[in-house]
């Protein structure tokens, strides 16, 4: 159990029966009153965002998380199928909404890390740089190229993303799963 001033950012607690990150905290007092830790928190489960204070008698359950490592197998109408990495045997599908916007990003036998809450699977964490072959790409135009032109080029996930004109088919780039963008060219085709 963490006490009220315990709940700091960084935390995850258990708050209406699921759990919670806290995304901010603040402990003050306010005249003659008791110390309060005003908090806002988002639910891991329903994506739910909380504002409580809790008060200097209240205690919270921390949420124990577990981690781990799981392999996705391929896509079939809408739903993800994955495999323990220890154990290809064991398979489960997850949907498009438990693994959030990093779907468009996820590669075949790629390893990634599940978050279990009682242990059932509550969301993925892919990682927030990753590379991927590019398999379609417009040939670069040549005209205006001083504002830093740019075109949209197809991953080998099914993603698009914005990349400059001398990215070609074939050359192997790195993506920001976070934002979905650009970072750089790791390897020319």
């Amino acid at each position: 159990m963490l006490n009220y001033n315990e709940i700091i950012t960084g935390k995850t607690i258990v708050f209406n029966e699921e759990p919670c990150k806290v995304l901010t905290h603040h402990v003050f007092r306010k005249q003659q009153r008791k110390p309060v830790n005003a908090t806002k928190l988002k639910g891991l489960i329903s994506g739910k965002m909380y504002e409580n204070s809790f008060h200097q008698t209240e205690n919270a359950e921390e949420a124990e998380l577990e981690k781990q490592t799981i392999v996705f197998i391929f896509e079939s109408k809408g739903e993800y199928m994955f495999h323990k990495a220890t154990d290809p045997s064991k398979r489960f599908p997850l949907s498009a909404e438990l693994i959030g916007d990093g779907v468009k990003f996820l590669k075949q036998k790629g390893e990634y890390e599940a978050v279990l809450f009682e242990e059932e699977v509550i969301g993925i964490e892919i990682p927030i740089k990753i590379v991927a072959r590019v398999t379609e790409a417009a040939p670069a135009v040549k005209g205006n190229t001083a504002t830093g032109a740019t075109k949209t080029v197809k991953l080998e996930t099914g993603a698009t993303v914005t990349c400059p004109l001398f990215i070609n088919e074939g050359d192997i780039i790195e993506i920001n799963t976070e934002t979905g963008e650009y970072v750089s060219r790791a390897e020319k085709a």
